[in-house]
């Protein structure tokens, strides 16, 4: 069958590589056009590139067994497959960013609905991402396309309105959160639970099976203890969050009770290194690293974490590392939030177990001394650091084990298959 999957930021891009595995795993002839980043492209790779012996190998860092029959090489295979645009063109968040980037993100649709039409795939399969793939949902059920929406928008927030737009245009819903369960039930939308996904991410990592001494020869860095930095994936939060950071950094590091400590900057993907040196003097220089694809490296092995909101901070709490998070954004864009967002917390952790099981700095309160004051407080105190991981472990118990992604994958070919034979 023909897969058309559409991921429109880095945590889509994890969580549809792992899709993509599990759909290569139940399908081994699958198609597969997509929308996404360099984990969804590494996993095509893979699998347009392995040897029939190879398969298995490809893909053994998630435990999923390939086995079975292969299909032919595709000789242009991006003719007709692979990666149609990468997440970085287009990945922006906030009201007032949308605005300014709004002939850019139109275009991008209307390239998509061409796109989708000429390839004619069995299924379309939206990840998050909402303000784009609500567009493409409409377009896609009213063409006549199989709609699959995995990570469900987040309407239990804010913008209850779309739940109309999930019952019109999307056929199935695939939802990764045990609290969504009652929501949706009682919406009347009939859904797929089966876990979530960003547990496999974690324990099927290469950082959850290495230890901090191989991680920081592998990397080059010096033995010691370390605090991990992440100031989000897009430019507008790099850009609001890394003067705090930086400050955060320069405060402790003066302090004598922190002063071997190194402070891990982890780069987000779709970045590069010009994003992150405009904030860095020379004298940062001597105690801030900036490190790309090591984010979860960078989260196990540390002391603490300060988080921008996202999925990186159910990273951490998976990864069982300490956590303060920190979000600033345009102050326009925060009080039009304030006013829509119907929900006590901004990080997922704390939503599943309804409870503040770290702390949220938001706007103002986000700030180096704040930010200092708790990450001391992580690391000095025992039974509050204790409590916390406490917290974490009812978190990722009720996150559900291992195999979401796979059990997801087949769920969607039982669907498309009972379809066709209806």
């Amino acid at each position: 069958m023909k897969y058309y999957i559409i991921a429109g930021e880095a945590s889509g891009d994890l969580h549809g590589s792992n899709l993509m595995k599990g759909i290569y795993a139940e399908d081994p002839h699958a198609d597969i056009r997509f929308w996404g980043g360099d984990l969804m492209l590494s996993v095509w790779e893979s699998w347009q590139n392995a040897a029939p012996y190879d398969i298995t190998a490809a893909f053994s860092t998630n435990n999923i067994s390939l086995e079975g029959p292969r299909p032919q090489k595709i000789k242009n295979p991006l003719e007709s497959t692979g990666l149609v645009r990468h997440y970085k063109e287009g990945a922006v968040m906030g009201f007032v960013e949308v605005l300014a980037k709004a002939p850019k993100l139109l275009g991008n649709v209307r390239f998509c609905k061409k796109d989708i039409i000429s390839w004619n795939p069995d299924v379309v399969i939206l990840i998050d991402y909402p303000g784009f793939n609500f567009k493409i949902a409409e377009f896609a059920h009213n063409a006549g396309f199989k709609v699959f929406y995995y990570i469900a928008p987040k309407v239990w927030a804010s913008r209850e309105s779309r739940i109309n737009k999930l019952k019109e245009y999307v056929d199935k819903l695939f939802i990764v959160f045990p609290f969504e369960k009652e929501y949706f039930d009682k919406k009347g939308i009939d859904y797929i639970y089966r876990g979530n996904p960003l547990v496999d991410a974690v324990d099927t990592s290469k950082a959850m099976y290495e230890s901090k001494d191989e991680f920081l020869e592998r990397c080059n860095l010096e033995k010691g203890p370390h605090i991990a930095l992440l100031a989000g994936s897009r430019k507008g939060e790099i850009k609001k969050m890394m003067p705090v950071l930086t400050e955060l950094a320069a405060k402790l590091h003066s302090t004598a009770e922190y002063s071997d400590y190194k402070f891990l900057i982890a780069g987000a993907p779709s970045r590069t290194m010009k994003d992150y040196e405009r904030y860095l003097t020379d004298e940062h220089k001597k105690y801030i690293t900036v490190l790309f694809g090591e984010t979860q490296a960078i989260i196990k092995n540390a002391e603490a974490a300060v988080v921008n909101s996202g999925t990186a901070s159910l990273e951490t709490v998976l990864f069982n590392t300490p956590q303060v998070v920190g979000y600033i954004t345009n102050p326009i864009t925060y009080m039009i939030a304030k006013s829509i967002i119907k929900i006590k917390y901004i990080s997922l952790g704390n939503l599943i177990i309804n409870k503040l099981a770290f702390r949220e700095l938001i706007q103002k309160d986000c700030n180096s001394d704040a930010i200092m004051s708790e990450v001391r407080a992580l690391i000095e105190n025992q039974q509050y650091r204790e409590a916390m991981l406490k917290d974490y472990a009812l978190i990722r118990e009720s996150l559900g084990g291992s195999g979401a992604s796979s059990a997801v994958a087949k769920a969607m070919i039982q669907e498309l298959e009972k379809n066709s034979n209806e």
